[in-house]
């Protein structure tokens, strides 16, 4: 079981967007130091619901300040980037950490960002199937061209060439259909529970185990090769894909302080910073029940004293068979309950979780 900190740089009220920046890189080295597997930080643009708008670039500012902790973004909006100029920013972070990055990709939504990178709607809207075959090419091959609707150009050297495969946020039964035609692992949002989330597991190994007339996933990178150059490549093994799933984790003495918390802190930060969502065509936003959303995510995920987290983790692993999860831990909007909030979280949960996973694979019962 892999346990990760999800770090959107919340921008709570009164809270300077350069110092949030800058305490989502402290948590990050707290999260080393406390035992977590990785951090993964998300990315926004124009609105205080994240205020860090490349998740690139501060994931190799907290690379340089530390050592062991895997890296990733979740997500880079790849709607508003060029597919390699994305793939060698992460080659660059992946050769200089040793490989401790890991680039997570999505399609974003149909906001003003699309306006002001000038990427468009329509990349948007029918863009993303190539934009995310071209990224993968560009991370596991030397060389690439682009001959197709939205991306063309000659044959240029990869330098640094990567071996890289990102992660997929799937949100959708189309997105999941993509990120398992190509064997990319999922990445699942903390917005839904985990019924939910076992239907897109299911639907993903459903569609992976459909035949793809005409090619097959690259094991190594989600990239489709033909049966030449499989049969080339001696060494080609389709890697079984690792999906993670985010959700918010909050530890207390008690449940019911943990939950106060989140209730009295969430909405201040949700209520404006969801706002921020502005559609660039003018298309209506759906609402959000902000109160009852908090509620939901208290219910449902690792949100409680130390005992309660530790079974709100082992029941969704259970109920998915989920072995990698990130957890949102800034939900109180305080840099010092955020740090103390890691610091629980990695001496009272983390080794518990662990512990269990061992005796599981050593076949005794814990105590």
């Amino acid at each position: 079981m892999r346990i990760g900190v999800f770090l959107v740089a919340a921008g709570f009220p009164g809270r300077e967007p350069g110092q949030v920046l800058r305490d989502t890189v402290d948590a990050v080295v707290a999260a080393e130091r406390a035992g977590f597997d990785d951090a993964w930080i998300a990315e926004h643009h124009f609105m205080s619901y994240g205020v860090c708008p490349s998740a690139a670039t501060l994931a190799g500012v907290a690379l340089g300040r530390t050592t062991r902790i895997g890296l990733g973004t979740a997500v880079s909006v790849l709607s508003t980037r060029h597919p390699v100029d994305l793939a060698e920013q992460a080659a660059i972070l992946d050769r200089v950490s040793g490989g401790r990055f890991t680039l997570g990709v999505g399609r974003g939504g149909p906001w003003v960002d699309l306006e002001v990178f000038g990427t468009g709607l329509e990349r948007f809207e029918h863009g993303f199937p190539e934009s995310l075959d071209l990224l993968c090419e560009a991370l596991c091959r030397d060389e690439i061209s682009a001959d197709g609707e939205f991306f063309g150009f000659r044959k240029v050297p990869m330098v640094p060439a990567a071996r890289l495969r990102p992660v997929v946020a799937c949100t959708s039964p189309r997105t999941v259909a993509l990120a398992a035609e190509r064997g990319l692992p999922m990445l699942l949002g903390m917005h839904i529970g985990d019924g939910d989330k076992a239907a897109l597991l299911r639907e993903y190994e459903e569609v992976a185990a459909a035949p793809v007339p005409g090619a097959r996933a690259n094991g190594a990178a989600g990239v489709p090769i033909s049966s030449r150059d499989r049969d080339r490549d001696a060494s080609f093994r389709p890697a079984p894909p690792r999906h993670v799933a985010a959700a918010v984790g909050h530890v207390a003495d008690t449940t019911e302080q943990a939950v106060r918390e989140l209730r009295e802190a969430m909405p201040r930060w949700l209520e404006p910073g969801l706002a921020g969502y502005v559609p660039v065509d003018g298309r209506s936003r759906p609402a959000r029940d902000v109160p009852g959303y908090v509620d939901f995510l208290c219910r449902t995920h690792p949100v409680g004293s130390p005992g309660r987290c530790v079974e709100m983790i082992e029941r969704t692993a259970a109920a998915t068979g989920l072995r990698h999860l990130i957890l949102l831990v800034e939900g109180a909007g305080d840099r010092a309950r955020t740090l103390e909030n890691i610091e629980r979280l990695g001496a009272e949960v983390l080794p518990r979780i662990r512990g269990r996973a061992r005796q599981a694979r050593a076949g005794t019962t814990p105590g």
